[in-house]
């Protein structure tokens, strides 16, 4: 199998990176272009895959197609390279918004396609994306790619539909818990904790709050009230979030990032 990627941006690292260290697949089978030459250049450096001249020669070189940029892109990146691609390659999206229906139209003929939405945790091995795949895909190439994403996180496969919620959920998420982490941050600052520290203490809670969702399989709310002794602390902070709309202001925050979605 050889694998590559058009664009090779963050994501794009993250997930060569992934799948080396998973041994998935050796370096020398992996290639990228990039309009910028010094990114290709930089992840050549690091994880010693091929630095490909164009958007046609990964074509040319790979089984597996990432299409790693930005949604805005896609129309003229596909446009450069759908006669190049035939019945036996695979490509695969990463951007939100860029449905099966629309890509298949930018081909203009019948291509293989899983549509995914990885995040940025995948920089750490802790990334979570959803895939879904064309009627010309089959149950082993499916398999395939997901092995790629399995190799740095976790994965589900969903129905299309799912796909600008999962954008929410997942994709877009990140960036809400680090807005939670800093806040959380500043106001232990100002209760007397050194800045230096302040980030360890935030994220780790936030870290191990997450898997005990994931290990324990108990609600989080009914972790949330294992917290809360009564006429304590946490339930007085718990007090305050639901008076000043904590939920509300995330479910609102995901919906309109999944009505963004949808306009793409």
């Amino acid at each position: 199998m050889k694998l590559g990627f058009i664009g090779c941006g963050n994501m794009a690292k993250a997930m060569i990176s992934g799948i080396l260290k998973g041994k998935l697949v050796d370096a020398q089978d992996v290639a990228a272009f990039d309009v910028y030459q010094s990114a290709v250049d930089a992840a050549q450096k690091e994880m010693g895959i091929k630095a490909l001249a164009s958007a046609d020669d990964v074509v040319s070189f790979a089984d597996i197609v990432v299409l790693a940029v930005k949604p805005q892109f896609y129309a003229d990146v596909i446009n450069g390279i759908k006669d190049k691609v035939g019945q036996n390659h695979v490509i695969v999206t990463i951007a939100p918004g860029q449905t099966l229906a629309k890509l298949q139209g930018m081909f203009g003929k019948p291509v293989k396609i899983v549509r995914t939405m990885p995040n940025t945790p995948a920089l750490v091995g802790e990334g979570m994306s959803a895939l879904c795949r064309s009627e010309t895909v089959t149950e082993e190439e499916l398999k395939t790619v997901r092995s790629l994403f399995d190799s740095f996180g976790k994965t589900e496969t969903v129905a299309e539909y799912m796909m600008d919620a999962v954008v929410a959920v997942a994709g877009s998420s990140p960036a809400y818990i680090f807005m939670l982490i800093e806040a959380m941050a500043d106001a232990a600052v100002m209760g007397g904790i050194p800045r230096s520290s302040t980030y360890t203490f935030a994220a780790q809670a936030v870290l191990g709050s997450a898997k005990m969702v994931l290990e324990t399989g108990k609600h989080p709310g009914e972790l949330k009230d294992m917290v809360c002794s009564p006429a304590g602390t946490t339930i007085e902070a718990v007090k305050v979030l639901e008076k000043d709309g904590f939920r509300s202001a995330l479910i609102e925050a995901m919906d309109a990032c999944i009505k963004k979605s949808k306009s793409l």
